[in-house]
Parts: C-alpha cells; sequence; structure tokens
C-alpha cells in the first residue's frame, strides 16, 4: 500500500518526490515504492458561482439581491480540471490507503487540499506534513513526524469561513454597487477599508493648510544650542522669534545641566512577511507583491530561507541548536566576516529573538542550512536575500552601545539643547546600516554634534544667533511600506477605546494577502502608484461615498480577522462566525440600495459602443486598457487600440463577433488573436 502526497504546486512536488525517492514520472504525479506525489495549481477546487446556484442569477439584478445560498458549493476550475481529474483518480486507487496533506504551511494551503479533498469525497486516513522550509533535511523531518490531519481541522474551518464570507460579502456588495449606480465598482471586506484609509489621508493632504513657523540656533563657540520652550521648539509668531533674537545676541550664557548616561540600542527583531515587504520597499522601492514573489523563489526554488508567509519574528527554542549551522551555510562571500565572530563561541540568543509564546503557525523568516551559492542567484534576488542575511546576523549580535551627553544652556531666561554621542561599540550596527527614512516627529529631535567636556554652572559668550523659517508639513501620502503599517495596525484607528483594545493584534487581512489587496486596488482603477506614493482615483474616491459606512470602517474587517483567528484556534465556531456574516451582508446590501448618492464616472472615452451607442469607458482589463461599455445590460468590450466604433464596416465585424462569443471573458480572451489574423489578411488583399 502507498501514502499520496499532495502538494500546491509542481515544483515543490518534483523537490518531495525526489527526497522520497519517486522516480516514475506520469502525467500528473511522480510515483516511488512508497509514496505517490502528485500537486494542485494553486487551487483546483473553488466555490461555486451565482448561477451556478440560480441561472438567473447569470444577470445582475438588483431585485435579486442579497445572495444568500443555504449551503455553499463547491466546483471544480475549469481552467485546472485537468488536473484534479489526475488527482482524483489517485485518490479513488485501491492501492492508496492514505493521504498527506503537503500544500503550503497555512491556512490557504490547508483549504486548497481540504477543498479537493471534499468534492472527492475522501474517507481515507489523512495526514499533515507541516514544515517551514524547503530543504531536503526540513522535508524529511517533517515526513519523520507527520502529524494527524484532523488535528488542522480548526485551520480549515478558519479558511472555509474566510472565503465564504469573502463570497458572501464581496459579490453581493459588489453588484448592488454595480447595479444602483450603473457602474463597475467593486467592494470587499478588505480592501474597502484600506482604501478609505488611502482616501481619508488624501483628504487630510488637500484640506491641510500650511503654516510659518521659526526655530532658533545660537551657537556659543565650540559647540551650538536650539531653543526649547514649553511646546517644544517652533515659534510660530516672528515677532517672538525676532524678540528671543534680540535677548540673546552678545549675552552671556550659563550651562544648567550636563547630563552624560551609557545607552544601547537593542538589534531589530527578525523579519515576518509584512516587516520585510515594508523594508524592501523604504529600501529597494519594490511593490509588496514583488517581494514576495522574489522571496517564494528564496524558498521554493533555490531554499534559503524559512517559510515566507508569517506573522511572526521570533523563533521556537528547538530552531536554537540549528543556528549555527545556518551560519555557517550562509557564511561566504560579504557575510563570511561577519559570521565568523558568532561562530567563535557558543550562541546564546535572547528574548529578542527565541520566544515561543510569540510564534503560532510559522517563526520568523531567518536562512536555512542550504549551503549558500551568490552566483546562482539573480540580482534581484541576491539584493532581498542581503536583507533577510544582514537581519539574521544583526539580531545575534551584541547591543549598540554608545555614551549620550546632553547639554542645556540658559541665556536670558531661555533654555537652548544641546545633544553629542559618543560610539563605545557598533555592535549590530555594523551588520545591518539603518535606513535613512525620516518621519515628521525627526524634525523635532536635536541634531548630534560632538560635545568636549563641559560642566556645570560654565559660563560662555553667545558668538551669534539666528532664526531659519520653516513651514509645516502637511500628512505623507501612503507608501507601500507605510500603508503595510497601517493595515497591520488598523486597530489604532479605531475611536472606541474598547473595541480597540479587544482588536489588538488584528489587521486588515493577513501577511499572504495584505500584497494582493493593493494591487488589486491598482488593477480596478481605484487606486495609481506616483513613485512610492499611493494616490487615490476620482472612482476611489467617489467609491467611499458610495460604500456602506460599515464597510468602509477597519472596525468590522479587523473583528472578523480576530474570529477567524480564534477558530483557528478551536476558539470560535463556525456556524456563529457564518450567521453574522449573512446579517452583515443583508445590512449592507440594504444600506446601498437605500443610497441616493451618485456616481459620475471620469474615464468617459470620445468611442462610442458599436451596439448601444453610449460613450465608452476606458479601463483595466486583464490583458491591458479596454473600452468598456458603461450600460450593463450591454455588456460590450473591445481593446482601447482597436476602436472599432469609428470604422463602420468593422462595426459589423464586432457585432458578428459578439454573436459567436456570447461570453464576454471569452470574447476578450480571443479577441486579439483575431484581430491579428485579420489585419494579416488585409494585409494580404
Amino acid at each position: 500500500m502507498k501514502s499520496l502526497v499532495l502538494a500546491e504546486k509542481p515544483s515543490v512536488a518534483r523537490e518531495i518526490a525526489r527526497v522520497l525517492q519517486c522516480s516514475k514520472k506520469s502525467k500528473g504525479y511522480i510515483e516511488g515504492p512508497r509514496y505517490v506525489v502528485t500537486w494542485a495549481l494553486g487551487h483546483l477546487v473553488t466555490l461555486a458561482e451565482p448561477d451556478d446556484y440560480d441561472k438567473r442569477l447569470k444577470q445582475w439584478r438588483m431585485e435579486d439581491l442579497p445572495m444568500l445560498p443555504e449551503k455553499m458549493k463547491l466546483k471544480v476550475i475549469k481552467q485546472t480540471s485537468h488536473q484534479f481529474q489526475v488527482v482524483k483518480e489517485l485518490m479513488k486507487r485501491n492501492d492508496i490507503e492514505e493521504l498527506v496533506i503537503a500544500t503550503d504551511a497555512g491556512r490557504e494551503g490547508e483549504l486548497v487540499a481540504r477543498w479537493i479533498m471534499e468534492i472527492v469525497r475522501w474517507k481515507k486516513p489523512f495526514k499533515r506534513l507541516w514544515i517551514s522550509s524547503q530543504t531536503d533535511n526540513a522535508i524529511r523531518e517533517g515526513f519523520a513526524r507527520l502529524q494527524p490531519g484532523t488535528q488542522y481541522n480548526s485551520l480549515y474551518a478558519a479558511a472555509a469561513c474566510r472565503a465564504e464570507a469573502d463570497w458572501l460579502i464581496g459579490l453581493n456588495v459588489t453588484r448592488s454597487l454595480s447595479c444602483k449606480f450603473n457602474a463597475q465598482l467593486n467592494a470587499g471586506r478588505v480592501q474597502t477599508p484600506t482604501l478609505a484609509m488611502i482616501v481619508k489621508r488624501e483628504k487630510e493632504i488637500k484640506d491641510f493648510v500650511p503654516r510659518d513657523y521659526w526655530t532658533i540656533r545660537a551657537d556659543f563657540g565650540d559647540y551650538y544650542g536650539d531653543w526649547r520652550g514649553k511646546d517644544g521648539g517652533r515659534i510660530f509668531d516672528y515677532a517672538q522669534a525676532e524678540e528671543v533674537l534680540s535677548r540673546i545676541k552678545g549675552r552671556m550664557a550659563a550651562i544648567k545641566e550636563v547630563k552624560t548616561e551609557a545607552r544601547s540600542e537593542a538589534p531589530p527583531l527578525a523579519y515576518d512577511l509584512t516587516e520585510l515587504q515594508r523594508e524592501a520597499n523604504r529600501r529597494l522601492g519594490w511593490s509588496a507583491q514583488k517581494t514576495l514573489s522574489i522571496l517564494q523563489d528564496l524558498y521554493e526554488v533555490h531554499k534559503l530561507v524559512t517559510y515566507p508567509r508569517t506573522d511572526s519574528r521570533y523563533i521556537t527554542e528547538d530552531i536554537v541548536p540549528t543556528l549555527p549551522l545556518r551560519l555557517k551555510s550562509m557564511g561566504v562571500g560579504p557575510y563570511a566576516d561577519l559570521a565568523r565572530p558568532l561562530l567563535q563561541k557558543p550562541l546564546k540568543p535572547g528574548k529578542r529573538l527565541v520566544d515561543n509564546s510569540k510564534v503560532s503557525d510559522h517563526h520568523a523568516i531567518i536562512p536555512t542550512e542550504q549551503p549558500l551559492q551568490l552566483n546562482s542567484l539573480n540580482e534581484e534576488e541576491r539584493r532581498l536575500y542581503d536583507l533577510i542575511a544582514r537581519r539574521f546576523l544583526a539580531v545575534l549580535y551584541p547591543p549598540y552601545r554608545y555614551e549620550q551627553t546632553t547639554i542645556i544652556t540658559v541665556v536670558e531666561g531661555e533654555n537652548f539643547h544641546s545633544r553629542g554621542k559618543v560610539e563605545i561599540d557598533r555592535g549590530w550596527r555594523a551588520v545591518q546600516a539603518v535606513p535613512g527614512d525620516k518621519d515628521e516627529k525627526d524634525e523635532e529631535q536635536l541634531p548630534e554634534q560632538t560635545l568636549a567636556r563641559h560642566k556645570k554652572g560654565e559660563t560662555l559668550e553667545v558668538k551669534s544667533g539666528k532664526a531659519g523659517k520653516h513651514k509645516t508639513k502637511a500628512p505623507a501620502r501612503y507608501t507601500e511600506a507605510t500603508l503595510l503599517t497601517a493595515m497591520e495596525n488598523c486597530g489604532k484607528l479605531v475611536e472606541d477605546k474598547k473595541l480597540r483594545e479587544s482588536i489588538k493584534g488584528s489587521g486588515l487581512g493577513t501577511p499572504a494577502t495584505r500584497a494582493e489587496i493593493i494591487e488589486k486596488l491598482i488593477r480596478t482603477s481605484y487606486i495609481e502608484r506616483q513613485r512610492k506614493e499611493l494616490v487615490p482615483t476620482s472612482k476611489g474616491i467617489q467609491l467611499m461615498d458610495l460604500a456602506p459606512p460599515d464597510l468602509r470602517s477597519p472596525e468590522l474587517t479587523a473583528q472578523w480577522e480576530q474570529r477567524l483567528a480564534e477558530i483557528a484556534r478551536g476558539q470560535g465556531k463556525r456556524p456563529d462566525f457564518m450567521a453574522d456574516i449573512r446579517r452583515d451582508t443583508v445590512q449592507l446590501v440594504q444600506s446601498i440600495k437605500s443610497d441616493s448618492s451618485t456616481y459620475r464616472a471620469d474615464n468617459v472615452s470620445k468611442s462610442k459602443c458599436p451596439q448601444c451607442g453610449r460613450f465608452m469607458l476606458l479601463v483595466n482589463g486583464r490583458k491591458g486598457k479596454i473600452l468598456a461599455c458603461p450600460e450593463r445590460s450591454c455588456g460590450y468590450r473591445q481593446p482601447e487600440a482597436e476602436d472599432f466604433s469609428s470604422k463602420g464596416g468593422n462595426s459589423r465585424m464586432n457585432r458578428r463577433l459578439m454573436a459567436k462569443y456570447s461570453n464576454q471573458e471569452e470574447l476578450e480572451t480571443n479577441l486579439g488573436e483575431l484581430l491579428k489574423a485579420a489585419l494579416a489578411k488585409k494585409e494580404q488583399g
């Protein structure tokens, strides 16, 4: 008898098959003496479409909403049905006695396998492979300690709740908005409150009125001091600044206080996915999605880093004995001199790295025991690996230690502050440079300078003084780095104190989904990238007036995410959660139906629809810009480059195409090739 191993991707399946000594390749699987290894292609099974429940739901009509199926159905995804049939036949083989789920070790990976099992009606025993890296050793050790599959039933329940909630909320709200305002508008439980944060920030920037303010600096000879009043270092009245300057110039000053203290700065925590995406955006200018994609290759293809989609920045105690081998494996090239001091003495990492209580499914992203070969990585892979490697080394290095001296000098009753620093031990800062990014608060920080030895009571002459003019700055637009932070900590935006405490630690989406949420907002033309900044479009701004208020707030979604986490831990019940989601769905649809707002598209083109004559909209399609009829009952679409409406003969041709391809997506998929063929025929005469 054999075990069937189900991986999530072909590349992972091939590696598992090699380690398990499976060498007989067949279409869709690899077989060996004890194991048969097959794979999904992402999801093979998904939730059924509305028209799978009722054919009338193929048409979008307000009177059919809300759609609330009594029991959610599953269906095989058409595009990958060939691989589903392979998996199904393998599951029904008489010599297969058990299933090993080897999909990604997380909520969505669990869903991939369980939906296949459910639709095939798998009744035999099943186990779970749960590993945090793809190295040969990790795979062998994982198979040596397979867990009972039922141990992850709660994780599956949470995954199914997430999918069903997104179906109920997303499809109903999207259809309601689109039907109500006769426009392509979509909303969701995570993307809408995320968009709301961006739109709110844009409004704050637009409403911001800058104010002039002044700072005062006095020169005391071998050091300078910055004026500080009871409210900080800003003076908003120039006359006051002039008055202070006139009183201190040429006067004698006295040192009121000299304070020197030893300070230390602990190394930063190891990376989780969100922090790595933030860092890559700040340092490299990468999108969150790009970081995740490259990270996935470092994990799956090169096996150099541990599981990417983690929300923990710590490791467990059982990982500590593996740290020397990890250091040896990555201690080559630019990391050799940095790893060597760590290997020369016993490693004793503290609570900043090792904390079992702060690791749930997966630990922090760190290098694996796989020997590093930098020449096997492309430029982008090397740059991302460098961030991970240096952070891993930094967290094992001692604190950065320095002496900080603060001097307060008084002139005519006015206080001037000075600060200097002397490095004692660079510690972890010798490994990882600190980003130069500054935020608004840095303007209030005292600049560092070299301070000679001075004593309390010492008198000095004010050599000169000057006022510097500045303007207050509007809040900064979100970058992907700052938006990821806001999504992760959305509880801070909740006004109700009790509720804010209850959702502490919850966020909008998960580390694994936040990058895709940002990309979806861009694809649907709600926001745009302008260099590093994320800027809402007119469509995105208008949606905030049209979407139900409850859906715009992070409160509802953060509560949902918190409850999903509780279900995954076995502390919440799936039926209770879904009952609340259904109730919320009804309320959201009703609020849209009763809305009296209007929507005005700002992407109207000069091209008319050849079917109904309305001016078409320029929108983002799956393969570039397309022209789409705004009338939903018409549904006509065409690529932007081919304007049939202004070419009489081609208009008839397009109507024939529409008759042949009644499905809009099918037409969009085939239209490009058809146009090429038609143009080639025309050139041939």
